[in-house]
């Protein structure tokens, strides 16, 4: 802008005015991607959008949550999210979970009797239901009381102002990188008026210079460059399932060291699915995985599937719950039971048909069991399942299959020592038992508890969220890559350890209640040896992002529930959840999820150290070019030449010819070896002095050629000749230069020279349009060229030739004294 203004005011208006241009198409640019970005978190909104039916003027109709006001009144079912606050006016068998707003993992029962108080916790306020909530269980209808920010979902997204957001690395390093470039601008502008004006040079000339000198100091392209390449990975993460909100975010994930990650639905497959089997004094392995019915319940040569008909059969009809589509429509584990009876062979539908229920008694915490009556061929079968201390007490025998029967004395004592088994695998697990009562002695409308003794024992089955197939090889190129990954969870510590070490999450194992007993300081100093946090509350989660924050780690955090979202603020990274997260989560968030799933933050990871790798790359290539540029024009009137840039030839190379290159580098896929390296550091600095030092050798090199050239061409050419034939050299080096960008270490000449098919079609377009600069009379004009001959277009391409050639000598000679000195 600054060197915009001068033209302007020395009377240049052309050159003004294409400044001017290119500043605007570039905060254009920058408006357009974040604008997209915005769009596609729209888009995810509008998918994930609910609908609530209502009753209105008598009439029940289905409409759009945003729809609702105060005083609708709201029918809702078990699987339903809740779409406003309420008060609950009648309620059938109704369980709610509340873990998103509340923090607590467990279902909540709701009824719609009054309260004795009105100063009670949110927590234990029964006859109300809240917004983003969802009913586990049951049916009920509520009364609308608050919709909006007006609701408790909403109060709470104030906390999020408290969390402010700080720089991201990338913004840091390019903020301290602007104004050094400035700097050093400002610098050599004055030394060189101050020369020229010593020497007797026209003030009108020394003006021009300083513009040109303004212009070739600064990278102009850069900011464009950055962009597009963050938008560019900001694209390829959509594709891959996770959108990003900010585009300088992006590159952040580069520099991850610590993932702090829910287990449910991001490690997990948020499905129950039932992984063991114990009964006929057996124990069945279960294959396969969440509601797909693919998989099998393992047998061997003494049984067939027949013989579990009983046990599958008493999970299958004490079961509320109902699968459409692969969706559950109730408790996600009776869900899993559906699944598990499937494996076996037998049609849970066609059960429930042909042996109708007639009776039951509703799970409760009190007595932990729930038993089902049914009628079948005229007699009346009890279904009951439970807590596996609870069904053996209530037992006198056990089903053996037609087997080899237990001592009597013995059978308690196996199958506890089975449930302890299987729970220290951290497996969920449930019991089932059954009895049959003539019709005669079963009174539908008697008490039903009565009927709870003299059970027969069925079996016992495992039950867990397995993980997801692919996180364990995610976390181990974590591992690799030197990212260390915590695992957070409301799940019991022997669940937690058992899911962590079938993942391979390192380290010990910390309970929300141990958390609670240390302080700020202890916590940090043990912070890098824990690997997972059990029953931790979100509320914890923010102390856990401070501890890992002062060991200087930057931390990616993920998240669901609305307490969640100021961990997620006070995160590098906060990462929600798309498909099961909330709306003020998803709000709080740098990085949305569209698949919940911790493999696609890993591959996050994994695009922003390409990113990074990739602006450093076009970086060196853009500042080569600057360093040079300065050189040769503050070094062209001590030698006696006249300027070889014109500031428009400069901006033509800053923008146009630099560009292209610059942004085909910017989108070089990732080489094999970008996960096999550690988290570089927050404060490390994209110029180290060793690339400022490679750099002032490449700046060396075209300066060397260019005013070489046209010493030569004031001596063979005309002037105008000679300074279009140093131009059009300036030119082809960075041509050559984009490849010594490429490889920083190794030989540019190896088998992935080919294959950035867009750098390749850069630099063609890049001499296109210098020859039509060179060559077409229309740029001729606005570009003050004129044409070459063949034998300067030759002269040209050896000269510049050599920045590649001298740099590809230097790396070899570098690599030789390697070998010799490793040997």
């Amino acid at each position: 802008m600054g060197a915009a203004v001068l033209a302007g005011v020395i009377g240049d208006i052309k050159d003004a005015l294409v400044i001017l241009f290119v500043v605007i198409i570039n905060a254009l640019l920058g408006f357009y991607q974040e604008f997209r970005a915005e769009k596609s978190l729209a888009a995810l909104k509008k998918i994930l959008s609910l609908e609530a039916e209502v009753r209105r003027e008598g009439k029940t109709r289905l409409l759009p949550a945003e729809q609702l006001v105060v005083g609708d009144i709201v029918l809702l079912n078990a699987g339903d999210r809740i779409p406003a606050d309420g008060r609950l006016l009648v309620a059938f068998n109704l369980e709610v979970d509340e873990s998103s707003l509340t923090g607590e993992s467990h279902t909540v029962g709701k009824f719609p009797d009054a309260l004795g108080s009105m100063q009670i916790p949110l927590a234990e306020r029964v006859n109300m239901l809240y917004m983003g909530t969802s009913v586990t269980r049951g049916r009920a209808e509520m009364l609308v009381t608050a919709t909006g920010m007006a609701t408790e979902m909403g109060k709470l997204s104030g906390v999020l102002a408290e969390a402010e957001e700080g720089p991201t690395p990338l913004q840091v390093q390019l903020d301290s990188l602007g104004k050094r470039l400035a700097l050093i601008a400002c610098v050599v502008v004055v030394i060189m008026l101050v020369a020229g004006l010593l020497r007797g040079e026209p003030w009108l000339t020394m003006v021009m210079t300083a513009v040109a000198l303004a212009v070739a100091a600064i990278p102009e392209g850069l900011p464009a460059v950055v962009t597009v390449t963050l938008a560019l990975g900001l694209h390829r993460l959509a594709k891959h399932k996770a959108i990003v909100k900010k585009l300088a975010a992006v590159e952040t994930l580069g520099c991850t060291t610590v993932i702090c990650t829910d287990k449910t639905g991001t490690l997990t497959v948020n499905q129950m699915t039932a992984r063991a089997l114990y009964a006929c004094a057996h124990l069945f392995e279960v294959e396969g995985q969440g509601y797909s019915t693919r998989g099998r319940i393992v047998l061997d040569d003494s049984f067939k599937l027949s013989d579990l008909d009983a046990v599958l059969r008493c999970f299958s009809l004490c079961n509320d719950t109902h699968l459409r589509s692969g969706k559950v429509v109730g408790d996600p584990m009776e869900a899993a039971l559906l699944v598990l009876a499937t494996k076996g062979n037998l049609d849970p539908q066609n059960l429930r048909e042909s042996m109708p229920r007639i009776a039951e008694i509703p799970f409760d915490a009190a007595h932990k069991y729930m038993a089902t009556f049914h009628l079948v061929e005229g007699r009346v079968q009890v279904f009951v399942k439970g807590a596996p201390d609870v069904l053996i007490e209530l037992c006198t025998g056990w089903r053996d299959c037609e087997r080899e029967a237990l001592p009597e004395a013995d059978w308690k004592a196996v199958f506890t020592a089975h449930n302890e088994l299987l729970a220290k695998k951290g497996l969920r697990v449930l019991a089932g038992a059954s009895r049959s009562l003539s019709v005669k002695e079963f009174d539908p409308a008697g008490d039903l508890f009565v009927y709870m003794e003299g059970l027969c024992f069925e079996g016992l089955v495992g039950l867990m969220d397995p993980p997801r197939p692919e996180v364990r090889d995610a976390i181990g190129l974590c591992h690799e890559a030197g990212i260390a990954v915590k695992m957070i969870t409301g799940d019991q510590k022997v669940t937690a350890a058992a899911i962590a070490a079938e993942l391979g999450i390192s380290g010990d194992v910390l309970t929300g209640s141990e958390l609670e007993a240390l302080d700020d300081e202890q916590l940090a100093e043990r912070i890098d040896a824990l690997g997972v946090f059990a029953r931790a509350t979100p509320q914890q989660k923010v102390r856990i992002v401070r501890a890992l924050k002062s060991r200087e780690h930057v931390v990616a955090m993920t998240g669901d529930g609305v307490n969640d979202a100021p961990a997620l603020k006070h995160a590098d990274i906060g990462v929600a959840m798309g498909v099961n997260g909330t709306d003020v989560t998803r709000e709080a968030a740098t990085m949305v999820l569209t698949d919940d799933n911790f493999a696609t933050i890993v591959r996050a990871v994994r695009e922003g150290r390409t990113i990074y790798d990739n602006i450093v790359k076009f970086v060196r290539f853009q500042l080569s070019t600057n360093i040079g540029a300065l050189l040769a024009v503050f070094t062209a009137p001590f030698l006696g030449l006249p300027l070889p840039f014109s500031p428009i030839q400069l901006l033509w190379v800053n923008i146009i010819m630099d560009g292209p290159p610059a942004m085909a580098l910017g989108a070089d896929p990732s080489q094999p070896g970008v996960m096999d390296v550690p988290p570089r550091a927050r404060d490390e600095r994209i110029l180290s002095l060793r690339r400022i030092g490679n750099l002032t050798v490449y700046g060396i090199t075209m300066v060397a050629g260019t005013l070489g050239i046209l010493f030569w061409g004031m001596q063979h050419r005309s002037e105008q000749q000679a300074l279009t034939l140093a131009f059009t050299t300036f030119v082809l080096f960075q041509v050559f230069n984009a490849f010594n960008a490429r490889a920083e270490t190794g030989t540019t000449f190896n088998r992935t020279f080919f294959h950035n098919r867009s750098l390749w079609l850069a630099l063609i377009g890049v001499v296109v349009l210098q020859i039509l600069v060179v060559h077409w009379p229309l740029m001729q004009q606005l570009f003050g060229t004129t044409a070459l001959s063949g034998i300067d277009w030759i002269l040209a391409v050896l000269v510049a030739s050599s920045v590649l050639i001298l740099e590809e000598m230097r790396k070899a000679v570098q690599r030789a004294w390697q070998r010799i000195f490793r040997s």
